[in-house]
């Protein structure tokens, strides 16, 4: 899939192994630590540490239901996001990673989008779903806009995971959004 933007070409390939240190740079400049406080998708503020590591991207690259897709240009890795699938009828989305100097600039709309076409086409999916942090109402705001429905089911933070970082309140709760995907 190629998409144009401007003077440089973007492609969306699927990750390979090559990418997993990148991606991870990647995904932990967009949601934790200062870099992160440059674009609007940060949970800086809620959690410390990463939000992944090598050896969780690693297992996921490694399932077979699973791909993460990636947005290239010349000058190097945009964008990620993962897709697995959840089970006959749904994927699970998550992950959505764009440089935080680009963010707001529609390239996390073109990945979304992209992962819901490879959940149709690979998965056979007929709905997407997500979890998203319950105090991050701007995303849980955008997300709602292109068309995911808190569906009231609440599931905890994995807070025995320190892979995926350290939590600042014990309260943090993830909220299950799904959108049914068009065929």
């Amino acid at each position: 899939m190629t998409i144009e933007a401007g003077p440089d070409e973007l492609f969306t390939t699927r990750a390979k192994a090559a990418d997993v240190a990148a991606i991870v740079e990647l995904v932990n400049s967009a949601y934790r630590g200062d870099s992160s406080r440059r674009g609007w998708t940060t949970e800086a503020d809620l959690i410390d540490g990463t939000r992944i590591d090598a050896s969780v991207l690693e297992q996921i690259l490694a399932l077979p239901d699973s791909a993460v897709l990636v947005l290239r240009a010349q000058s190097g890795l945009l964008g990620c996001v993962e897709v697995s699938k959840k089970d006959a009828d749904a994927a699970y989305v998550g992950m959505l990673s764009i440089r935080p100097a680009l963010q707001s600039s529609g390239l996390g709309r073109q990945m979304l989008a992209a992962a819901e076409t490879f959940a149709r086409h690979e998965f056979g999916a007929r709905f997407a779903e997500m979890t998203v942090i319950e105090e991050r109402l701007e995303l849980i705001a955008w997300y709602e806009r292109r068309g995911y429905r808190d569906t009231g089911e609440r599931r905890p933070f994995p807070y025995n995971d320190e892979r995926l970082g350290i939590p600042k309140s014990p309260q943090l709760r993830m909220i299950v959004m799904r959108k049914t995907l068009a065929i």
